[in-house]
């Protein structure tokens, strides 16, 4: 039995951003570590680990707001140094009962939540 038979069947295939800041967002979403699949002149799609795609989408009346995702990382003081040396400045760690988190507004005014990982261990 190989490792992929013990994870979940199903999975987050598209998450989607809407930004009116189009080319500074996409490269945003570069910098932070996502990696490009397609871009034309108002929609690019960045993949995340595991196959998710973010679909950002250009709309210039877009009201920026709280994402309607957030993501996880596997160490998240080493991402907390890596985003303030990228000078991101993020804000102090939350500890939580859960996730400990910070938070990032994205070039678009969007609010991106970044959580330590909780993810279940592979069961070898």
């Amino acid at each position: 039995m190989t490792n992929n038979e013990h994870r979940p069947p199903v999975w987050v295939g598209h998450i989607e951003l809407e930004t009116n800041k189009f080319e500074q967002s996409e490269k945003f979403m570069r910098l932070i570590g996502m990696r490009s699949i397609f871009k034309d002149d108002d929609i690019a799609v960045l993949e995340l680990r595991g196959g998710t795609h973010l679909v950002l989408i250009a709309k210039d009346n877009s009201t920026p707001g709280i994402a309607s995702f957030d993501l996880m990382v596997d160490d998240l003081d080493a991402i907390h140094r890596k985003f303030a040396d990228l000078g991101l400045t993020p804000p102090p760690i939350k500890e939580g009962k859960i996730h400990s988190s910070f938070e990032i507004e994205e070039p678009g005014g969007n609010t991106i939540t970044f959580n330590s990982s909780h993810v279940g261990e592979v069961p070898v």
